[in-house]
């Protein structure tokens, strides 16, 4: 018997993607499902209190919205996580699962897993600056600390300083030698440790990462764990959405047509022409919403070549999608 779910909106997330869960990625997300719990791409500490352009820019619609910082200085990462809080967002993750060079020559990142008290204090000083729940995402291990007791002294060390919540990409993380695509992929998956991670710590919140593709699997790791983060499979089918409020939480919602979640999208996308954005800073995001239908890849290639051009608009995604059969 699972405990009872502390912030009930990790039952289900999206992962975040550097470069790819922008505003725009969460709005049309947003749309399939009103339950999700979304995510910002990673936003580092200096980008938040050095950086010149608005990187917490964010949507009314989006909510549940959960901000993800990089860092590792507790102050910076206090002050960050404020200024989310100002900005709206519900809840903050702390980053401690990106093996990339870049994050680890920052000190931020899969790395930090080598520094469970450091990455506890740095929790402790954004609940305390900013209210808001605080979660962790990281990896099984790094490089040789890959025991089962090096993942619950990490986590164990955490919680102490009052993080309830962990999302754990079921592969540990290569720092040298593999690429953060190989270690994405390399990397055996071990979804039975995460499960023991929860029968030992019952108390805590624990949401599976790694490898996961159907709502199916979804459903089987829930018997197990408290939530499920989809990452890669939404990006590239995103209408696997659109049956996650009835799967998941308990029959809630209307399951939308794709035609139907294209429509929904069509206000938004004639608000942002209107700000200055350009029709394939959305449209990119929504490029696999027919995947696997006739007519599919005119839809992609049309908006692909039309979306850039100035003066692209609604008429521009229409036409593309009168290529398109809905067989369902």
């Amino acid at each position: 018997m699972l405990s009872k779910v502390i912030y009930p909106s990790n039952r289900f997330s999206i992962a975040p993607m550097l470069d790819w869960t922008d505003r725009h990625c969460r709005h049309f997300h947003r749309v399939m499902s009103k339950n999700t719990l979304l995510y910002t791409e990673m936003v580092t500490t200096g980008a938040i209190l050095y950086g010149k352009g608005d990187y917490l820019k964010k949507g009314d619609a989006e909510h549940p919205v959960c901000l993800q910082l990089g860092g590792f200085a507790a102050l910076d990462l206090a002050k960050s996580a404020l200024a989310g809080k100002e900005r709206g967002y519900d809840e903050i993750n702390l980053n401690v699962g990106c093996p990339s060079d870049r994050v680890q020559n920052g000190r931020f990142g899969a790395c930090l897993m080598a520094e469970g008290d450091l990455v506890g204090d740095a929790v402790k000083a954004m609940q305390d600056a900013s209210g808001l729940p605080v979660s962790v995402k990281t990896r099984i291990g790094i490089d040789d600390l890959d025991s089962y007791e090096f993942l619950c002294d990490f986590i164990d060390k955490v919680h102490n300083k009052g993080c309830d919540t962990f999302i754990i990409h079921a592969r540990k993380a290569w720092l040298s030698g593999l690429s953060p695509k190989q270690n994405r992929d390399v990397p055996p998956l071990d979804y039975e440790r995460v499960y023991q991670l929860k029968k030992d710590f019952p108390q805590l919140t624990i949401a599976i990462n790694g490898g996961i593709k159907t709502l199916d699997e979804c459903e089987e790791h829930l018997k197990h764990l408290d939530g499920v983060m989809l990452g890669r499979e939404v990006y590239s089918n995103p209408y696997i959405l659109s049956s996650v409020d009835q799967r998941l939480f308990k029959g809630q919602g209307k399951v939308l047509t794709r035609f139907e979640v294209l429509e929904e999208m069509y206000p938004y996308i004639e608000q942002q022409l209107s700000d200055g954005s350009y029709l394939n800073h959305i449209a990119r995001h929504m490029l696999g919403l027919f995947q696997g239908l006739p007519g599919a890849r005119a839809w992609r290639r049309h908006l692909s070549e039309n979306g850039h051009i100035s003066g692209s608009c609604i008429k521009t995604m229409q036409k593309a999608a009168s290529f398109v059969t809905e067989n369902q």
